[in-house]
């Protein structure tokens, strides 16, 4: 072969490696929007941004403010869309194909969007932990997508690194801030928000160190677009605002273009969203949700709502979806829609170790199987219910099944207690108790492993582990 034909057959090797990434990374974002992962999108998508990122240097990024030790359930669409980006090859962002942030910066700060009053200030020994918290819970998920859901034996993920905003804003002074970034943002996009209005006509206001929040997360993206060719940010829906700050600031100090994917809010079924300022995270560290309670978010969704969720937070294909839905719809009492996504997720967020003991439970509880509690390990009860729910107390001759639930804080209340047990709603160990003053068995009541399952109603569960 001549030294020009392996030229040509290199140069046309190299175009047909390019074309299929291209292909690839546009039905990526295709696949994004059709199942429901892309809510908006700013500016409109053209042909420069379809070449742009169909090149192997740009970069993703997403961030999260240290307002509290761990992400939650709200917080897990971003994170997929990373993945997704990740599975298509978009290079890292200094810290993986998506650049994750985690904004100590502007945890100082404070977001105000939709807040109707000022955050309280977190101590910077306090946002730190936070820091390490969340980037503990990111590391675990892209580990556990990378080791247990990415299929591929040839294709390499791209690296995933964590980065603080305060490695640039550390070495910055204000005047250099003020000067050269906040000549460049205009304050009548910012005095528009809604949710900067209703504060500045509230009673309390609004401060400058939290109407400022907007700025730096421009400047973010600005630093990130500069240094790694990072001209795409995913956040949440409630974001756009401050996304396009960071836009129209890209535009005016490179005169660049960059482009925000906002992903859609995650809500109950009366459209409250789930978040740790609503007070009903799904927390995404087992410390704070345990496997087995995280388990069962996904498990109890309404029939209605879970196509949609198998669609947003798995990474099922959507002709196996399709198949599972058909399945569901012949024999909805199996709920195999349903197992599919708690496994899916609860793989992803907790790993095969943690997917096993929230099985295990389950099996324990809902299928009524004595045999299985018995094989419960007592020592990992509290991982799997979590610490509230597990209780410590000494076996006594003739203590009874009043004193057992009053111990085990099942009930604030004694009269309660006494008239739900006379009315059949306490059960243990499956079989169902009417006399408090019944006294518990050995064999019967506590397992060989020296436990005792309670059941309050239908879905309160509480366990008792006996000291020898």
């Amino acid at each position: 072969m001549t030294l020009r034909s392996r030229i040509s057959r290199k140069f046309l090797l190299a175009s047909s490696q390019r074309l299929n990434f291209r292909r690839s990374v546009v039905l990526n974002v295709k696949s994004l929007n059709e199942r429901g992962l892309i809510s908006n999108v700013f500016p409109a998508l053209d042909d420069k941004f379809v070449n742009r990122l169909a090149s192997k240097s740009v970069a993703v990024y997403t961030g999260f403010d240290p307002t509290a030790s761990a992400l939650h359930v709200g917080n897990l669409l971003p994170l997929i869309g990373l993945l997704r980006f990740q599975r298509s090859g978009i290079r890292p962002i200094v810290v993986c194909l998506p650049m994750l942030q985690i904004g100590d910066a502007t945890a100082l700060v404070g977001d105000p969007s939709g807040k109707n009053k000022e955050r309280e200030g977190i101590a910077a020994d306090v946002v730190a932990g936070y820091s390490a918290g969340i980037r503990a819970n990111i590391e675990r998920i892209f580990a556990n997508h990378a080791a247990h859901l990415w299929k591929s034996q040839t294709k390499v993920l791209p690296e995933l690194k964590l980065m603080s905003n305060m490695d640039w804003y550390s070495k910055m002074n204000p005047v250099e801030f003020l000067g050269g970034v906040g000549r460049n943002i205009r304050m009548g996009a910012m005095l528009l928000k809604d949710s900067v209005q209703s504060r500045l006509n509230g009673p309390e206001g609004m401060s400058f160190a939290e109407f400022s929040y907007q700025a730096f997360q421009a400047y973010d993206w600005l630093h990130l677009f500069r240094k790694y060719d990072c001209f795409l940010q995913l956040g949440g829906h409630d974001q756009m605002g401050n996304m396009m700050a960071g836009y129209e600031l890209i535009r005016r100090m490179t005169g660049d273009t960059a482009h925000c994917f906002t992903v859609p809010l995650v809500v109950n079924e009366i459209g409250s969203k789930f978040g740790k300022t609503a007070g009903n995270a799904v927390w995404l560290d087992e410390s704070k949700t345990s496997t087995f309670e995280f388990y069962q978010f996904f498990l109890r969704l309404p029939d209605t709502e879970v196509e949609k969720y198998l669609r947003l937070f798995t990474l099922v294909p959507d002709e196996e979806i399709a198949d599972i839905m058909a399945q569901q719809t012949a024999k909805p009492e199996l709920r195999k829609a349903h197992k599919k996504l708690a496994d899916q997720v609860t793989l992803l967020v907790h790993g095969d170790k943690g997917l096993e003991l929230a099985q295990r439970a389950t099996e324990a509880f809902f299928g009524s199987d004595i045999k299985a509690l018995a094989s419960l390990d007592p020592g990992v009860v509290s991982d799997i219910f979590g610490r509230a729910f597990v209780s410590n107390l000494n076996f006594t001759s003739g203590i009874t099944v009043f004193d057992v639930v009053m111990r085990a804080k099942c009930f604030a209340d004694e009269r309660d207690a006494r008239r739900v047990i006379a009315a059949g709603g306490v059960n243990i160990n499956f079989s169902k108790m009417r006399n408090p003053d019944e006294c518990l068995q050995v064999g019967e009541h506590v397992l060989p492993n020296e436990m005792t399952l309670i059941r309050i109603g239908k879905k309160n569960y509480y366990v008792v582990r006996w000291n020898s």
